[in-house]
C-alpha cells in the first residue's frame, strides 16, 4: 500500500513539473526572442549608410521575424527535453551495465555511433537550412518588390510575368528545402535500423547466456532489452531535435552576420541607446549653426566601386542663400547633399559648416539641425499630425499647423474627413503623390531647421502651388539646397550650382549661367521654348 501511495504521488509531482517546465520554457524563450529582437533592432538602427546597403530590406525582415522566431522555439524545445535525453540515454547505458557488462557493451558501444552520425547530419543540415533562408530572402524580395510596384505592374499588364518570377523563386525555394528535409530525414531510420540490430544482437547473445553458458537470466536479458528500447526513443527524439537545431544553426549564424558586423561608421556612436539630440529642443539645436556651408575640393565614390560619382566640387553657401543643384540623371546630385547629412563621407576633401569639418559634429546633433526631404516622400502608419510631429516630436499643434501652412498642405489636410487627425494608410496611400510631397516639407519644416535640403521634392506639384512654396522658403532664415530638374524653381536661387557626371561644370546665379553655360542655356531653352530664344 505504501508502494502505491508513492507511486501515486510521484505521478502528481511528476505531472505538476511538467507543467512548470512548459511555463517556465515558454516564458524564458519569449524573453529571450524579445530580448534578441530587440538587440537586433538597435544594431540595424544603429548602420551607417554603406553597412545597411549590404543587407537586402527583405532579409532584414526575415531575420527579425523568421530566424529569430525558429531560434526562439528551439531555446523552448532544448529547454524542455535537451536534459531529459542525454539523461536517459545515459542512464540506460549505465543501468544496462549494471544488470549485465556483456550485454551492456553491445548498448555502450552503439550509442556513440549514433551520436557521432546524428552529430555529422546536424552539421552538413546546418549548412543546407542557410541555403534555404537564402531562398526565403529571395522569396521575399520578390514579394516586397512586386507589392511595392503593383500599381506599375497593372498599367503594363506584365501581371503573368511577375507570377511566374514569383513561381520560380517559390520554386527554389521547395527545391532546397526539400534537399535539407530529405538529408536530414535521414537520422531516424539509420538510428532505427541501428538500434533494432542492437537489440536483436542483444537478444542472440542473451538466449546463449542462458540456454548455453547461464551467464545471463531471462530477466536481465528482457531488463537490457528495456534499456535498450528506451534508449532508442530517447535517440529518435534527439534525431527530431537535431532537425529542428539544424534550422535553428542557420538561423544563428544569420543573426550573428548582423549583430556581429563592424559598421566602422559614425552612425553608431549614439544610436544604441537613443540619441542625445533627441533631448535637446528644435531651438536649442539651431543655435549650433550660423555661417556658411563649404565644399572644398571634394570627392566621392560608394564603397565598392572605384567610379567617382563627385569629383573635385568646391562651393560656398553662405548663410541663409537658396542653392538651387541641376544637373542630369547620375550627374551626383543626391550624393552631393548626402554628404552633408554623413550619410556618407567624402574620399577626398573636407565639407565644412560655420567652418567647422562636419566629422567633428557629433552626427546625430548635424543631423538635428539640417531638415531633409528625400526623393521619395515617406510617410508612416498614423495621423496626418504624428507624421508631420514625426520630425519634432516637442512640436505643439500650432507649429505643426504652421509647418503645414508654410508646406502648402494646411487646407487640403483641412478638407479631409478628420482634418489632422485622419489617420494615413500605409506609405500614405490614401495620398496623391503631390500632397506626400507636401507632408513630408512639413514634416522637415516643423523642424525649424537652419539648413533645409529639398531633393527633387517638389516635382508632383503644379507651378502655382510650388511658387507659393519658394516664397515660403524665401521668408524663412535657414540656408536652402533646393535639388531641381526646373529652371522656374531656380530663378530667385543666391546660387545654382550645375553638375555633370560628378562634376562642377558651372555655378552662379541665373544670369550668370544664361552668359556663361552653354549647357544651362540648352535646359533653360528646352523648358521655355521660343519664349527663351526672345529674351
Amino acid at each position: 500500500m505504501d508502494v502505491g501511495w508513492c507511486l501515486l504521488i510521484s505521478a502528481f509531482i511528476a505531472f505538476a513539473a511538467g507543467i512548470s517546465s512548459s511555463f517556465y520554457a515558454a516564458h524564458a524563450s519569449q524573453g529571450f526572442g524579445a530580448d534578441l529582437r530587440e538587440s537586433l533592432y538597435k544594431k540595424v538602427q544603429s548602420f551607417s549608410y554603406a553597412v545597411f546597403n549590404r543587407f537586402a530590406t527583405s532579409s532584414l525582415i526575415i531575420r527579425l521575424t523568421g530566424d529569430i522566431t525558429q531560434l526562439q522555439d528551439t531555446v523552448f524545445m532544448g529547454l524542455r527535453f535537451a536534459t531529459r535525453v542525454p539523461l536517459v540515454v545515459i542512464g540506460s547505458v549505465i543501468m544496462a551495465l549494471v544488470v549485465n557488462v556483456k550485454l551492456g557493451l553491445f548498448l555502450a558501444v552503439t550509442v556513440p555511433v549514433l551520436l557521432l552520425f546524428i552529430f555529422y547530419i546536424m552539421k552538413k543540415v546546418s549548412l543546407m537550412f542557410r541555403t534555404v533562408q537564402k531562398r526565403l530572402d529571395e522569396v521575399n524580395g520578390v514579394a516586397q518588390e512586386n507589392l511595392i510596384g503593383i500599381r506599375l505592374i497593372r498599367v503594363f499588364v506584365r501581371m503573368g510575368h511577375e507570377i511566374e518570377r514569383f513561381g520560380r523563386s517559390i520554386r527554389h525555394l521547395m527545391n532546397s528545402t526539400m534537399a535539407a528535409q530529405r538529408f536530414a530525414e535521414t537520422t531516424m531510420p539509420f538510428i532505427m535500423l541501428v538500434m533494432n540490430a542492437s537489440i536483436l544482437t542483444i537478444l542472440w547473445f542473451g538466449r546463449n547466456d542462458i540456454n548455453i553458458t547461464g551467464d545471463a537470466t531471462m530477466g536481465e536479458v528482457v531488463a537490457v532489452v528495456n534499456y535498450a528500447v528506451r534508449t532508442m526513443g530517447s535517440l529518435s527524439m534527439l534525431s527530431w531535435i537535431v532537425a529542428t537545431l539544424s534550422r535553428a544553426s542557420a538561423s544563428r549564424h544569420r543573426v550573428s552576420e548582423v549583430l556581429d558586423t563592424d559598421q566602422a561608421g559614425f552612425d553608431s556612436v549614439q544610436a544604441a541607446e537613443g540619441s542625445s539630440a533627441a533631448k535637446i529642443t528644435t531651438e536649442g539645436k539651431n543655435s549650433a549653426v550660423k555661417q556658411s556651408v563649404q565644399y572644398e575640393e571634394v570627392s566621392f565614390s560608394y564603397p565598392g566601386s572605384d567610379l567617382h560619382v563627385l569629383e573635385n566640387v568646391s562651393f560656398e553657401a553662405k548663410a541663409g542663400e537658396r542653392i538651387a543643384i541641376m544637373g542630369a540623371t547620375g550627374s551626383g546630385k543626391t550624393s552631393l547633399v548626402q554628404l552633408l547629412l554623413r550619410l556618407y563621407d567624402p574620399d577626398e576633401g573636407i565639407i565644412r559648416i560655420d567652418g567647422k569639418n562636419v566629422q567633428q559634429y557629433p552626427v546625430d546633433d548635424l543631423r538635428g539641425f539640417i531638415g531633409y526631404v528625400p526623393q521619395e516622400a515617406v510617410l508612416f502608419t498614423g495621423s496626418v499630425k504624428e507624421n508631420i510631429a514625426w520630425g519634432n516630436p516637442q512640436a505643439s499643434d500650432e507649429e505643426v499647423r504652421e509647418a503645414a501652412r508654410k508646406a502648402q498642405i494646411h487646407h487640403t489636410i483641412e478638407s479631409l474627413t478628420n482634418g489632422y487627425d485622419t489617420m494615413l494608410g500605409q506609405r500614405g496611400v490614401n495620398l496623391s503623390g503631390g500632397q506626400k510631397q507636401r507632408l513630408s516639407i512639413a514634416r522637415a519644416l516643423v523642424r525649424k531647421p537652419q539648413i533645409l535640403i529639398l531633393d527633387d521634392s517638389t516635382s508632383a506639384l503644379d507651378v502655382k502651388t510650388e511658387a507659393a512654396l519658394l516664397n515660403e522658403l524665401s521668408e524663412l532664415s535657414c540656408t536652402t539646397f533646393l535639388i531641381t530638374q526646373k529652371i522656374s524653381s531656380t530663378l530667385s536661387s543666391d546660387l545654382i550650382l550645375l553638375l555633370d557626371e560628378g562634376r562642377l561644370i558651372a555655378q552662379g546665379t541665373h544670369q550668370e549661367l544664361l552668359q556663361d553655360s552653354e549647357l544651362y542655356r540648352r535646359i533653360y531653352e528646352s523648358q521655355f521654348g521660343q519664349e527663351a530664344k526672345h529674351a
